[in-house]
C-alpha cells in the first residue's frame, strides 16, 4: 500500500511564522549640565526605531524549506536616546529570503501582505515600534525645561503565513499517472519519481527545456488534479494554486482515457471553480501515451476532439508518446509558440 505522508520530501511551500518586531527605543529625558552650566535646557535624544521583519526575493532558492523549523521570528529593539541630544541605535532588522513566487499573507484574516516575483525585491512584513521623541522637542517659551519624553512604540507580534506558486513558463494539467512526470524527464534533465500508480509526483517538479537555437523554458510537472480539487479534495488547493503562475497550461490526457474530451473538460472545470482567470491562460492540449493507439484509431479520436472542442474554445493538440518519442519536438513547438504569441 503506497502512503503519500511516508513521502519525505525537501520541497515545503507553505510555512506559518510568528513574526516580532523590535520595540522602539524611549526618547530621553536629560538637562544639559557642564562645568560652566548649572541648569541648562533640554538634550534629550531620541528613541530609535525597533528592527522590522522584513521578506526578500532570493532567485538562487526554489523551496520555504530552511524557514519549516524557523517558528519564531524576533526582530532587536531600538535603543534609547541618550544626553547631548544623541539618538538611540536603530534595532537590526530580520530577513526572511524567499523564493521568486511566494506570497505572503496574514494568518488572522487571509489579507494578502505581497507577491515576491523579482531577485532582491523586499517587503516589510511586521513594522518595528517607532522611537520616542526626547525631551529636546517639547521645549517651549513658557515650558523651558520639560522633564519629560515619549517612550517608544511596542513592537507587533502577528503569524504570518508564506506560500509558494512555482514559476514556470508552462505547468502540466493532469490526472494522477496521465504521464506528466514521464514527459517531464524525456524533455529535460529533471528526474521526477515515475510509477504506475496515482499520486506518485506529491511536490511539483521544475525542468528545463532545451530548445531550438539554445533557447530554453521552464516546465512544471504540477501533481495531479482529481474531480473536487477546488473543494480540497485529494492532494487539493495545495497544489492548484502553483498553477496560478505558469503562463501556459499543457492539459495532458492519456490517449487510453474512456473520453478523452470529458477528461479534459473535468480539469478545465477544477481550474475554473478554483480560479476563473486560470482560463484566459494560454492552453495545450497534449494526448500522451499514443504509442498505444494505432494510425487509424488517432484519426478518429481527432475527429471527435475536432467534433466537440471548437469555436472559442478550440485548442492546439497533438499526440505525443514520451515512450517512444512520437511528436515530442511538435510538442515543443506548439508551446514555443503559445508562450511567444
Amino acid at each position: 500500500m503506497f502512503n503519500i505522508h511516508n513521502m519525505d520530501s525537501n520541497f515545503v511551500d507553505y510555512v506559518k511564522i510568528c513574526c516580532r518586531s523590535g520595540k522602539g527605543g524611549a526618547g530621553s529625558i536629560h538637562l544639559h549640565r557642564d562645568k560652566n552650566t548649572r541648569m541648562g535646557g533640554p538634550d534629550g535624544g531620541d528613541g530609535a526605531r525597533g528592527g522590522h521583519v522584513i521578506i526578500r526575493g532570493n532567485k538562487q532558492m526554489w523551496t520555504l524549506l530552511h524557514l519549516k523549523f524557523r517558528k519564531h521570528v524576533i526582530a532587536e529593539a531600538g535603543g534609547n536616546g541618550s544626553s547631548g541630544n544623541c539618538s538611540g541605535k536603530q534595532g537590526q532588522d530580520e530577513y526572511l529570503d524567499v523564493p521568486l513566487g511566494t506570497v505572503a499573507k496574514d494568518f488572522e484574516t487571509g489579507e494578502v501582505h505581497c507577491e515576491i516575483t523579482e531577485e532582491g525585491q523586499e517587503y516589510i512584513l511586521v513594522p518595528g515600534g517607532r522611537g520616542g521623541m526626547g525631551n529636546q522637542h517639547f521645549k517651549t517659551s513658557t515650558l523651558q525645561t520639560p522633564r519629560f519624553a515619549q517612550p517608544g512604540e511596542p513592537g507587533r507580534d502577528e503569524w504570518k503565513v508564506l506560500e509558494l506558486k512555482v514559476l514556470a513558463d508552462v505547468g502540466l494539467v493532469g490526472f494522477p499517472n496521465a504521464g506528466k512526470s514521464t514527459l517531464l524527464s524525456v524533455v529535460s534533465a529533471a528526474k521526477p519519481e515515475i510509477a504506475n500508480y496515482p499520486f506518485t509526483t506529491l511536490v511539483p517538479n521544475l525542468g528545463i527545456v532545451q530548445y531550438r537555437d539554445y533557447k530554453s523554458f521552464v516546465m512544471a510537472d504540477i501533481p495531479g488534479i482529481i474531480e473536487g480539487a477546488h473543494e480540497g479534495k485529494g492532494l487539493g488547493l495545495r497544489f492548484l494554486r502553483h498553477i496560478e503562475r505558469n503562463s501556459t497550461l499543457l492539459f495532458l490526457v492519456s490517449a487510453d482515457a474512456d473520453d478523452i474530451v470529458d477528461e479534459y473538460k473535468v480539469l478545465l472545470n477544477e481550474l475554473k471553480q478554483y480560479n476563473p482567470e486560470l482560463l484566459d491562460k494560454k492552453r495545450v492540449l497534449g494526448i500522451s501515451k499514443a504509442d498505444l493507439v494505432d494510425d487509424e484509431l488517432e484519426l478518429e479520436l481527432s475527429k471527435e476532439i475536432n467534433k466537440r472542442i471548437k469555436g472559442k474554445n478550440k485548442i492546439p493538440y497533438l499526440f505525443f508518446s514520451s515512450q517512444t518519442g512520437k511528436g515530442v519536438k511538435e510538442l515543443k513547438d506548439v508551446l514555443w509558440k503559445q508562450m511567444n504569441d
